[in-house]
């Protein structure tokens, strides 16, 4: 007879314990990432699948693996399909324009007897740099040198043998920009910078072309009631705040024509020489 107060108690089953439906989390939270792991890519599917092939396979492992499963997860599985646009990469514009260039100029053929490389660098090329570049500065300058000569036709240079109109003022004359020294009492003359620029054809201002030209300056001495008042003037200088029809006259020259008190007057003028 056995002694079954020995015996311990019988053994019993764990229980089971497993949630309702409306407890079961359908929607877990994600794991907090640190500020490094915000900024770094995220490991794909397929980066954990070559880290857990590189990792040595325990027995533990296997044992896990052979467990039973757990209830399935209700998020949506993301599959990435591949396209035939994603797979092929796109041909690039050299790519593109190479091959048009190809079929155009087939690189085994002769062109001339030459190669299509000799073509390309001794014809075609020099051929544009002309067409597109030499052609259109050439133009340019022609329409330029045009503009600039229809424009110095305009101004009351020696070559215009017309009479021009300007207001007369006067100045105390001194060394002038043609090297000449003068004075009050001299019959001289400083004409408008703008004529005096456009016809010089050097940087020397002494070798002006209009340096010693005679100019006669006619006007009508109405305050004195002389009628027409005219004299004949050398130039001598350049007047930096003259419009290209002004004259700037010595003291001498100017009282033959208007008060001095008058300061500024309206004359006419041309050249004689």
């Amino acid at each position: 007879m056995t002694d079954r107060s020995k015996e311990g108690p019988p053994a019993t089953t764990p229980p089971v314990y497993q949630l309702p439906e409306w407890e079961t989390i359908t929607h877990p939270p994600k794991p907090r990432q640190s500020l490094l792991g915000r900024i770094l890519p995220s490991r794909t599917a397929d980066d954990e699948s070559l880290a857990m092939s590189a990792r040595p396979s325990t027995t533990a492992e296997f044992d896990r693996a052979k467990e039973t499963p757990g209830p399935a997860s209700t998020l949506p599985l993301h599959t990435t399909t591949t396209t035939p646009e994603n797979s092929a990469t796109k041909p690039t514009l050299f790519t593109s324009l190479h091959r048009s260039l190809d079929s155009a100029f087939p690189p085994h053929r002769t062109y001339f007897g030459r190669s299509r490389r000799f073509l390309f660098l001794y014809i075609l090329l020099p051929a544009a740099i002309f067409v597109f570049v030499v052609i259109p500065l050439a133009v340019g300058l022609g329409v330029g040198l045009s503009r600039r000569r229809s424009a110095t036709q305009n101004l009351p240079l020696p070559s215009n043998k017309s009479i021009f109109t300007g207001e007369l003022t006067y100045y105390d004359p001194a060394l002038g920009a043609c090297g000449i020294l003068s004075s009050s009492s001299e019959d001289i003359v400083s004409v408008s910078h703008v004529i005096f620029d456009a016809a010089s054809d050097g940087s020397n201002p002494n070798a002006n072309p209009l340096c010693g030209m005679t100019i006669r300056v006619t006007r009508d001495y109405v305050e004195m009631g002389t009628g027409n008042q005219s004299v004949d003037v050398t130039v001598v200088d350049r007047c930096v705040g003259c419009d290209a029809t002004d004259l700037d006259l010595s003291i001498a020259v100017f009282t033959r024509l208007a008060p001095q008190d008058s300061g500024r007057v309206l004359g006419s003028w041309a050249w004689l020489s």
